[in-house]
This record gives structure tokens, sequence and C-alpha cells, in this order.
């Protein structure tokens, strides 16, 4: 297997809710399919789309079994979140590339109800650190929509820096999106990016 896969990351107690995240899974389809529904419109606002399907997954399982494979590739992450035992979220690590460069980009979602309770800011600092120690890279970057206000909230937690602005990067709801640009290397956080969170939630 690839470095730093699979991987289960934890955090939390029963005081203040526990996070454990994992790969994704085949029987993990019920409780995706719930959290996805109740949510729709919300995340649909930041989902990506295609204006050509061509390859991509036509349902969960497919959608899982090539997550797997590209992990067992070593191209991806792919995590689900766990908050007290239920499925609230993903984070996934994609486009892993190494070579001269040891970098990758992160997407994450969460659930509506359990959004701002600061378990999307642990669970990206979770895996970045798990990125930068166990799987050996070098840098990470976020694409975030100029709209997601929620989304640019966890960087600023993190103090991610923006590195750039790309016009009509992504296809999100159905056009062609700009979004901001923000990067992190190892060099940045050599104490851990949730040594770095906790210290701030302190201060």
């Amino acid at each position: 297997m690839p470095p730093g896969w699979p991987a289960r990351l934890r955090a939390g107690d029963q005081a203040s809710g526990e996070i454990l995240i994992r790969p994704i899974r085949r029987r993990d389809q019920a409780a995706w399919f719930s959290v996805r529904e109740r949510n729709r419109e919300w995340l649909s606002l930041w989902d990506g789309t295609a204006p050509d399907l061509g390859d991509r997954p036509r349902s969960f399982l497919e959608m899982v079994r090539a997550q797997l494979a590209a992990a067992r590739a070593g191209r991806g992450m792919p995590f689900v979140i766990e908050y007290d035992g239920r499925l609230v979220g993903g984070i996934s690590v994609n486009n892993i590339v190494r070579g001269s460069a040891y970098f990758a980009s992160l997407g994450y979602w969460i659930d509506r109800d359990v959004a701002g309770r600061g378990i999307m800011p642990l669970a990206v600092a979770m895996v970045i650190d798990h990125c930068f120690s166990a799987a050996g890279l070098h840098r990470i970057e976020i694409s975030i929509r100029p709209e997601n206000t929620a989304s640019l909230r966890v960087v600023e937690k993190l103090g991610i820096q923006e590195v750039g602005y790309a016009p009509r990067y992504l296809h999100i709801d159905g056009a062609w999106r700009d979004h901001r640009m923000f990067a992190i290397t190892v060099e940045e956080c050599p104490q851990g990016l949730r040594s770095r969170l906790s210290q701030q939630s302190h201060q």
C-alpha cells in the first residue's frame, strides 16, 4: 500500500465529541445517502459537476470502487468523517503527485447540522498533518469558491495562506466557477496544524 494509506485518525473525547476520520467503504452507502439527501440544497452550491460525465462513476458503489482503486495506486486518500459514531462528512486527498512535486489537493464537505462546531477545521488539520507525516507529502492545496464563506473560515482558522486566484477553475453547480487558491507546505507548520489550531483556540 502507498505511504499513509489506509489510516484511521481520531480526536476528541466523550465530553467534547469524538471525531474519527477513516477510509470510505461500500457499506457507508445508506449513511452517506442519508446525510447527502438532507443537505442536498446546501451542498449542491459547492459540489463538482461536469459538462460531460464521460467515465465518471454513476453510482455510490462505482464511486467508492474508483476512489479506493485510486488510493491503492497512491493517487488519493478518500476519507469520511464520523462524529460521535455518525457519518457527518467527507474529506479527500486528491491528485497526489510525487516525483519532484510531492503535493496534493484537499476537498471536504460536512453535514450542515454539525457545521460551526469546529469539526471541519480539526479534521482538515488532522488530514494535512497525516499527509505531511505518514504520507510524506510537501504541499497541500485547497481551492475554494469566493462565495463559500464557511469553507473560507476553515482555512482562515488554520492560518493557511492564499496563494492565487483561478478564474473559471472548476465546474461547480452547473457552470465554470472562479476559485481562490490556498496552500501550505510542511515547512510552514513544523509542529503540525493540529497543534497550531489548539494554540489559537487557547489565545
